[in-house]
């Protein structure tokens, strides 16, 4: 699929609503696998590819000032003995342009040039 310029992919939509309910259910940050689950739990988004598929989006979204993302503790990880997480969030930009998505004020494909054009 070729991308214009300012265009948001429905996989990116899905993943940023897939951060706002998490955030709604407390969670404040969160990581990939986490993100993939709420995904599928809200349906109407069909199950992703691969986890490149969703790293790449993840990565497009935090270029585009959507998400931020940091790695977790490692004293965290090891505790739970696994590998450390890379932590997400939803910035205030990602909330907006979300919320003027599913307002219908701007559609997925103009949603960050019309963001872009006015600040």
């Amino acid at each position: 699929m070729r991308r214009k310029p300012g265009a948001l992919l429905p996989v990116e939509v899905a993943l940023l609503e897939a951060g706002m309910a998490l955030h709604a259910l407390g969670e404040a940050e969160f990581h990939g696998y986490q993100l993939a689950k709420e995904m599928e739990a809200l349906g109407g988004t069909r199950r992703l590819v691969s986890h490149g598929t969703l790293y790449k989006a993840l990565d497009r979204l935090e270029a585009a000032g959507l998400v931020t993302d940091r790695w977790e503790d490692p004293a965290i990880a090891a505790l739970a003995n696994r590998p450390r997480r890379r932590l997400y969030e939803v910035t205030a930009r990602g909330s907006a342009v979300l919320a003027s998505i599913e307002s219908g004020r701007a559609a997925p494909i103009q949603a960050l040039r019309t963001r872009e054009s006015t600040g």
